[in-house]
């Protein structure tokens, strides 16, 4: 079931009245175009149940605008990494967003990785690739960042993505107090930072040595 008007609008109007909450900047054809990859998903949602259903002023808060506090950790022309990407997010939101930005998509699902294909292509989204492999079995790309935003999923895999990237590498990720614990176990310093309207979800900073 595609989105109707009234909810486009009311995810437009959450993206332009919350985005001060979250600090990003969003220029007008970014709204645009984040509104065809919200239309986009809900089409495909309940075919590939890519995000718990939700309002459209939760789907604009919880998953775009919280994708889009990765974007003052990513400096221009910052090529990244997504790890199980499933709905495009973080990532498609900040691409959308920062242009400079180029990304690698890991997905292991084919289903998911051709809506990432199709979601890239209806935003117009050209500087990302998908590939449709568990991350264990693709080769360690050559970037500066690794994202994830589903690793509460599959939190005991940690260890092997750590391990998977690249040193000297920064490893932005989603997550709550498991993932936390997790972390802790691996014995990495990280930075983390609350994200609004929750108490429960964080966005941690490793640096990987």
């Amino acid at each position: 079931m595609t989105a109707s008007s009234s909810q486009v609008g009311e995810f437009r109007e959450a993206l332009e009245s919350e985005a001060g909450v979250y600090q990003p900047k969003i220029t007008v054809e970014a709204i645009e175009r984040l509104s065809q990859y919200y239309v986009l998903l809900t089409k495909w949602n309940p075919r590939l149940h890519l995000v718990a259903p939700c309002s459209p002023r939760e789907f604009a808060t919880r998953h775009v605008l919280e994708s889009l506090m990765l974007l003052p950790h990513l400096p221009q022309a910052a090529k990244v990494a997504d790890i199980g990407s499933g709905a495009g997010l973080p990532i498609i939101p900040c691409l959308i967003a920062r242009p400079d930005i180029t990304a690698t998509l890991i997905e292991s699902s084919k289903k998911k990785a051709v809506f990432l294909r199709e979601a890239l292509n209806r935003t117009e989204t050209k500087s990302a690739t998908v590939i449709a492999e568990r991350f264990e079995e693709t080769a360690t790309p050559d970037v500066c960042f690794i994202t994830c935003r589903a690793l509460e999923q599959f939190a005991a895999k940690l260890a092997k993505l750590i391990e998977w990237s690249p040193h000297a590498i920064t490893l932005l990720f989603f997550g709550g107090e498991e993932l936390r614990k997790r972390i802790d176990e691996q014995g990495l310093g990280y930075s983390v930072v609350s994200l609004p309207n929750s108490n429960r979800r964080f966005l941690f900073t490793i640096n990987r040595p």
